[in-house]
């Protein structure tokens, strides 16, 4: 059973539920609540996920749950979804960033248990993964500008000159979710562009940033533009490296939540 892990920010409430006591107070269950599961990655949490290089997000409290890419290996998705007890059943809608093996790796894992689903990406990808996603019978919708999916839920359009991607947005009461897989066309122009479009702060970004290899003083010169931008919460993780991960972690304080496998991050929805 999971069980909260609690920390207040102001006057909201947001948690990370892992296996052990909470911090903190507790979320008013009345409300709706938007919860996000890091289901693959290779920067550990949960001791009883397996670990390898990739990055997935199970999301859940809009109008579908959805997946947001799906790591590396399909097994090791698989079976870190059942040790978390999710069906691939409940999935609605996967949503792939950008075509590399470590965000689409284990979507044929997902579309062999459950290939009745809605499968959202960019027009960039390969028509042969194209082909292989609608021959397993899902709906395929490419898309290459900002789009709004379901309610309170929009693709950030597909963006980059090298290698193209989409981020994933989510609208709640605190402001906005923005889930990145790699962040390639760069974290702050991730940011930037969301928060624009909607002229609201985005409470918090989760994902990979892509900073690996990067000297200290870039990192800190990305976090200060972050900081200008408002964004009260960071959960980096996957490609964002151990450097810039502490970096953060220390910008941010109480705002840095663990995005490790296995670590569960719950807010209020809209």
């Amino acid at each position: 059973m999971r069980q909260a892990f609690s920390i207040g920010i102001s006057l909201m409430f947001t948690a990370i539920l892992t296996g052990n006591a909470a911090l903190g107070g507790t979320m008013n269950s009345d409300k709706p609540m938007l919860t996000l599961t890091v289901v693959f990655n290779n920067v550990a949490f949960d001791a009883r996920l397996k670990t390898s290089w990739g990055f997935s997000c199970l999301i859940e409290g809009k109008e579908q749950t959805i997946l947001f890419d799906t790591g590396g290996d399909e097994h090791i998705l698989v079976d870190n979804l059942k040790r978390l007890g999710i069906d691939p059943a409940v999935i609605d809608m996967v949503f792939l960033s950008h075509p590399h093996g470590d965000h689409t790796g284990g979507l044929w894992g997902i579309l062999k248990r459950n290939p009745r689903i809605t499968v959202w990406l960019t027009e960039s990808f390969p028509a042969s993964f194209k082909q292989a996603v609608s021959g397993y019978g899902a709906s395929l919708k490419a898309l290459n500008r900002p789009t709004r999916l379901l309610e309170g839920v929009h693709s950030g359009g597909e963006r980059g000159d090298w290698i193209k991607e989409q981020a994933l947005i989510l609208e709640t009461t605190q402001g906005l979710v923005i889930v990145t897989g790699c962040a390639h066309p760069g974290i702050v122009n991730v940011v930037k562009s969301a928060t624009e479009r909607f002229d609201r702060e985005a409470f918090l970004v989760l994902g990979g940033f892509h900073l690996m290899g990067m000297g200290t003083r870039q990192i800190e010169e990305i976090i200060e533009q972050l900081k200008r931008m408002g964004v009260k919460q960071v959960a980096p993780s996957h490609c964002t490296g151990d450097k810039a991960i502490s970096l953060f972690r220390s910008a941010w304080g109480d705002g840095f939540l663990e995005g490790g496998a296995g670590a569960v991050i719950r807010l209020p929805s809209q």
